[in-house]
């Protein structure tokens, strides 16, 4: 397991939170002939931008000096300290002043050190302005692949530039990586192809806090990004291995949703192994991808998990083009 310590340069209101932090799945991709569901013009990343600077931050102060900051796109985790302060996931660059102003209500302390969980532009877009602060970049290779690059998310109808150059990782890894900073030491790992195929946990071992990015969503149904690598089996596999990782009195950061425990992230990978075998069934019999929705084999799942904008019709269709 590599290590970096940070003595060495590392060179290296809950309706409006939903609205800011899920919008993107309002638009799941649902392969290439499966259009049913997406906007019909590039107005899903704008929405998503204008809720972030219409929203507020909320500050969750969690356990061993780590706080989240809810309303900017994902979930964002918060370590202050000697160090420099240290960053999971950069939110939406339209909230700048406004994460600015909940970084100061915690620490006086410079951002220095910031980690990407994956390379969606809801956890990257203010990989830029954080950088020209003087924070250094670390994220999995392929969130560095991704925003190197001209691309499209298909399901959103909306083309994604290159990123700009102080926005891309400096450090980048293939499985794992250890950072020891701010007395913490914070493990970071690569889960195979899962919502992306760049997503990355991150466990602040000693503080028993674990930021699982959009491989977990908290009471909302995900989205999987299939123009990026994502697929429901590995999205399951993540839901797996998330809950090998955590115990009874772990604090889990979801990519979105609230701050939530093991118990929560049990019903998560069950809803999700659920809807699978009742689609993957519906398949095999040769139903269509209209008549497998038609079918409605979320209905045991909707009253919870399908009050917010992946409808069920939605995330169906998600695990429908996976199976």
């Amino acid at each position: 397991m590599n290590t970096i310590s940070t003595s060495q340069d590392i060179n290296v209101n809950r309706r409006r939170f939903l609205v800011a932090a899920g919008a993107a799945g309002a638009a799941a991709w649902l392969g290439a002939s499966h259009q049913l569901f997406a906007s019909e013009d590039d107005g899903i990343v704008g929405a998503i931008k204008n809720a972030a600077a219409t929203g507020g931050i909320t500050v969750h102060p969690l356990r061993g000096n780590i706080s989240a900051f809810i309303g900017s796109g994902g979930n964002i985790a918060v370590l202050p300290g000697a160090d420099g302060t240290l960053m999971i996931d950069a939110g939406i660059a339209v909230s700048q002043p406004k994460i600015t102003d909940a970084l100061k209500g915690i620490s006086g302390n410079p951002v220095r050190h910031l980690v990407n969980t994956h390379w969606h532009f809801d956890h990257t877009d203010g990989n830029n302005w954080l950088h020209d602060s003087g924070a250094s970049i670390t994220a999995h290779e392929n969130t560095r692949k991704r925003l190197l690059v001209r691309h499209r998310v298909q399901g959103w109808r909306f083309t994604f530039p290159p990123a700009p150059k102080g926005a891309l990782p400096v450090v980048v890894f293939k499985k794992d990586l250890t950072l020891h900073m701010n007395g913490a030491r914070i493990e970071l790992e690569y889960y195979e192809p899962a919502h992306t195929d760049s997503d990355i946990s991150v466990h602040f071992t000693d503080a028993n806090v674990f930021h699982t990015g959009d491989t977990w969503w908290n009471g909302i149904y995900p989205f999987i990004d299939y123009s990026s690598g994502g697929n429901i089996d590995g999205t399951i596999a993540a839901a797996e291995a998330n809950l090998a990782k955590v115990n009874d009195k772990t604090i889990v950061i979801p990519g979105h949703g609230p701050i939530g425990d093991k118990t929560q992230m049990k019903e998560f990978r069950d809803m999700l192994v659920a809807v699978r075998e009742k689609v993957a069934a519906l398949k095999e019999q040769g139903k269509s991808f209209e008549q497998t929705i038609a079918a409605k084999p979320t209905a045991d799942f909707d009253a919870k998990w399908g009050q917010f904008l992946i409808t069920p019709d939605m995330f169906t269709g998600l695990v429908y083009t996976g199976v």
